[in-house]
């Protein structure tokens, strides 16, 4: 690919600059059956005040390059103003980072990021990091011939390279697991399970999606806040912005996998939220609803489903963390996949020192694959 070299960052404050960052992947990943686009709508509601209510306390802008023209990458510059006010931290973070595999398009919009980091007092650019834990994060560093799915983001290798050749350094890695779905549960699990039973009087509970949508959601979030406070770089959930990611991701759900555990005062101690991986459909989708990507995603979730569980959030409050509450999560999770024919499932990502939550796969035997990297770097 001949060199760029008048690149010309803009801010996406045109109908034109806006649709074209949407559209920019469409063109950058064309005929690579492993990136999964974001559905547009998606994307477009993530920059609107109106319908991410996450922008109340943060501040962002994005940003798209042309050369001659022609898009030749995007991304997005925000302030997490509660996450670096709970850490301490005056760091400008990057998300939707997409370049063709030029490094002076690549240093133009990191610069633009640093730019306004300055222009806000920040002193250090972070990413790729979203708002909350719930956005996407890490760039893949290792395991491209993995396919991505519709919780990641997914890079070609080069991405490593120009960040390594642009000064920035590896802040914090993230792993994710596959693992084949046992026969029975194994007998660790079952073992641990009828103690937490007995000895802690658990059970695990369903729930319905309207339960979800009008009260049991919050107390979900609730749990995340609790659970997920020492991890890197997290922010409270407000109630609001709570409600936003349940009318988000709730209609998507099977709630028969989604379990919750709660203790005798029927309080909520645990919880899983997984899905049957929609990945193919959107993927099918292109990004687009309309005329026809709803149809492609609508399959993927009903009749049409995956064979593979994406297994996004296991959370256990504190005070029961250790306790062997997981085990009663998947002594209730392997019989049902089994039933519903998936075979193999896909953690999200998760910190490499977070030792408490990497242990609990052993018993599954688990592959470890998708290495992901926060980068960082002074402004």
């Amino acid at each position: 690919m001949p060199e760029v070299f008048n690149v010309k960052i803009q801010k996406c404050d045109t109908e034109k600059a806006m649709n074209d960052f949407i559209a920019f992947p469409r063109k950058l990943y064309k005929g690579d059956g492993k990136y999964v686009h974001d559905i547009d709508v998606d994307v477009r509601n993530f920059f609107d005040p109106k319908k991410n209510r996450a922008l109340v306390d943060a501040d962002v802008q994005p940003f798209v390059a042309y050369c001659n023209g022609q898009c030749v990458g995007r991304v997005a510059a925000l302030i997490s103003n509660k996450s670096n006010e709970k850490w301490g931290k005056h760091n400008v973070r990057f998300t939707y980072l997409d370049f063709i595999d030029d490094l002076n398009v690549s240093r133009a919009l990191l610069d633009a990021v640093g730019d306004f980091g300055r222009e806000h007092g920040m002193d250090t650019v972070e990413g790729p990091m979203g708002i909350a834990d719930f956005d996407k994060e890490g760039m893949l560093v290792e395991d491209f011939d993995q396919p991505g799915n519709i919780m990641e983001f997914w890079n070609y290798p080069y991405y490593v390279e120009h960040m390594e050749e642009l000064g920035f350094e590896k802040s914090v890695d993230w792993l994710q697991f596959q693992f084949d779905v046992p026969e029975v549960v194994p007998a660790r699990y079952a073992r641990v399970a009828q103690y937490a039973r007995e000895e802690f009087h658990l059970k695990v509970r369903k729930i319905s999606k309207y339960q979800a949508l009008h009260g049991y959601g919050l107390k979900i979030f609730h749990l995340f806040n609790e659970a997920f406070a020492p991890l890197y770089g997290t922010s409270l959930y407000t109630d609001e912005q709570a409600m936003d990611y349940l009318k988000s991701y709730v209609p998507m759900l099977d709630m028969d996998i989604v379990p919750m555990v709660e203790n005798e005062k029927g309080e909520l101690v645990a919880c899983a939220v997984t899905i049957a991986d929609p990945s193919d459909g959107v993927r099918k989708a292109q990004g687009r609803l309309f005329p026809f990507g709803w149809w492609h995603i609508l399959k993927s979730l009903t009749w049409g489903k995956s064979n593979k569980a994406q297994l996004m959030m296991i959370a256990v409050r504190p005070d029961m963390q250790g306790l062997g509450v997981n085990a009663l999560i998947f002594d209730d999770l392997i019989p049902i996949y089994h039933k519903k024919g998936i075979t193999w499932c896909e953690t999200n990502p998760q910190l490499e020192d977070n030792m408490k939550e990497l242990s609990q796969w052993k018993p599954l035997n688990p592959r470890t694959v998708k290495r992901r990297r926060c980068w960082i770097r002074k402004i």
